[in-house]
């Protein structure tokens, strides 16, 4: 399988690119420095990676922020909203968009989501993440039903609360857990079970 990652210089999206790299899979990544330089909300980089990349089975939708980690909703600002969304939303249309021409019949979409997006989950802060999160499950949810036609499926995908820089230090899932798990679900997703919302265990999250 040929796949392409979002957001692959740390983190989870390092952690995906490692181990699909480890299951044989052909795997490119992306990040806003190196061969492969993206910035997500640039539709011409977005452009440029399409062409460069060609071909591809898998498209993994990680690059995200999570800015308004501990900010009071007295003290987020326009600013912080606005490149949020730009990241977390706008960025994954925008990814879909430009790559979209390079997957075929039985291509596969992963997002990566949270479970913070879920609306069972609104629990009075982070208001800026979990909003871009739930509004990333709809688009996922409104590709699965557009892309049908096309035999290309898509799922969003809660990592878990995993060890990064983001997720802090007292986080109970590893990367290299998260990753395998996510993989899991990647290699079964199917026509059958487009649509889905599932964490990295394979467990569905409430919408």
């Amino acid at each position: 399988m040929r796949a392409l990652v979002t957001g692959a210089s740390r983190g989870i999206g390092a952690g995906l690119l490692d181990e699909g790299r480890a299951r044989g899979h052909d795997v490119l990544g992306t990040a806003r420095d190196g061969e492969l330089a993206l910035d997500v909300t640039d539709a011409s980089a977005q452009a440029r990676i399409a062409a460069q990349v060609g071909a591809i089975d898998l498209l993994i939708c990680n690059a995200g922020v999570y800015l308004d980690k501990g900010v009071e909703l007295e003290d987020l600002s326009i600013e912080m909203l606005t490149e949020t969304f730009a990241v977390n939303v706008t960025g994954v249309i925008q990814t879909v968009q430009a790559q979209l021409a390079n997957l075929s019949k039985g291509g596969r979409i992963a997002i990566i989501a949270s479970a913070m997006g879920s609306q069972d989950r609104a629990s009075g802060n982070a208001f800026a993440y979990r909003a871009s999160k739930a509004a990333a499950v709809n688009v996922a949810r409104n590709l699965a039903a557009a892309l049908a036609p096309r035999g290309i499926a898509v799922g969003a995908y809660h990592p878990g609360w995993v060890r990064t820089d983001m997720g802090g230090s007292a986080a109970d899932v590893s990367v290299e857990q998260s990753a395998r798990g996510l993989w899991d679900r990647f290699e079964a997703l199917s026509p059958a079970s487009s649509g889905c919302f599932e964490t990295w265990d394979g467990q569905p999250v409430p919408f």
